[in-house]
């Protein structure tokens, strides 16, 4: 049985820019090729949706009940 890998956590909330940037490139460098990065933000990070699709990524956005934004990030699957 294969075992999945516990997502990356980067909490940003409260970060000013461009901390929150810099931290998910950062942890992106070193995701697993079947992990997941969770970025955690007070708003929508719109700039970051081309840089993930440039470099091989994709997401999901969650917006949570108390207006939370959780970014679901992990590698595109190979073409």
């Amino acid at each position: 049985m294969t075992e999945i890998p516990a997502p990356v956590i980067v909490d940003a909330r409260g970060l000013m820019p461009p901390e929150p940037m810099n931290l998910t490139l950062e942890a992106l460098d070193t995701l697993a090729p079947d992990g997941e990065l969770i970025l955690m933000l007070y708003r929508e990070p719109g700039p970051l949706y081309d840089i993930l699709r440039r470099n091989g990524f994709t997401h999901r956005t969650e917006m949570t009940a108390d207006g939370e934004f959780h970014i679901h990030i992990r590698h595109a699957p190979a073409a």
